[in-house]
């Protein structure tokens, strides 16, 4: 009588663990199937994973970089705009009355005389009477080279004329009879023709020569009054027969 009881509580024990089993199979089926499905949601529609938390601060540090970089650029080219306006207006002012006009426009100057090619030229500023000979193509075979003063700067509208060899002598001669065009130019005359004036000898026409070294050209007549030794009365004897 013992046997069979204790055989089936083994028939039991087994159908228990059996059933037991297939309720742990039943539990675990619905969460495979829920993963099968998100498995295959995720395969139809891919997205974008997230970043990690390091390359979304390195994609951020980049993009702060090339704004800062462009507003840095267009800062600088705001400056400069501004800083360029400023520096034409400083030079537009000052410069207009003084020196850019004169260095753009330059001036112009007659040459005549014994020069290759004697008529009007367009000289920069500053340029010196061996500039202006040498535009009107230089000396001619026949000037009396000492009778201009090379180095003396030119002025704006001046007439500079070369004498012809043996013709200063004759100048001062021909001025006798009250002449314009036979007047000595006290811009272009030598020592010797300003010593054959009246009253005026050798430490007179020096004087005259340092004068026109020293303030470039005569003007008027009436700048001989500056010359020391010329008075009213020395100016009044030759008038007639000084030009400028």
């Amino acid at each position: 009588m013992t046997e069979p009881s204790s055989s089936s509580s083994l028939r039991e024990e087994s159908q228990r663990t059996v059933m037991r089993g297939a309720s742990m199979k039943q539990s675990r089926s619905p969460s495979n199937a829920g993963g099968t499905e998100s498995e295959e949601r995720d395969a139809a529609n891919p997205l974008p994973r997230a970043l990690p938390p390091r390359a979304r601060l390195g994609i951020g540090a980049v993009i702060v970089l090339v704004l800062l970089a462009f507003a840095v650029t267009i800062g600088i080219g705001m400056l400069r705009g501004a800083t360029g306006a400023e520096i034409v207006d400083e030079t537009a002012s000052p410069s207009t009355s003084s020196a850019a006009l004169p260095a753009e426009a330059g001036l112009y100057a007659h040459v005549a005389g014994a020069v290759r090619e004697p008529g009007l030229y367009r000289l920069d500023a500053g340029d010196r009477v061996a500039d202006a000979i040498a535009r009107a193509g230089g000396f001619a075979d026949d000037a009396q080279r000492d009778g201009v003063n090379l180095a003396r700067p030119v002025a704006d509208g001046e007439q500079i004329v070369v004498p012809v060899v043996g013709a200063e002598t004759a100048a001062p001669a021909s001025g006798g009879g009250g002449s314009t065009g036979g007047a000595l130019d006290l811009n272009t005359a030598t020592r010797e023709q300003l010593d054959e004036l009246p009253r005026i000898g050798p430490a007179m026409a020096d004087r005259i020569l340092a004068w026109r070294e020293a303030n470039g050209r005569f003007t008027s007549v009436d700048d001989l009054l500056s010359v020391p030794g010329i008075g009213e009365k020395m100016l009044a004897g030759i008038r007639d027969l000084v030009r400028v």
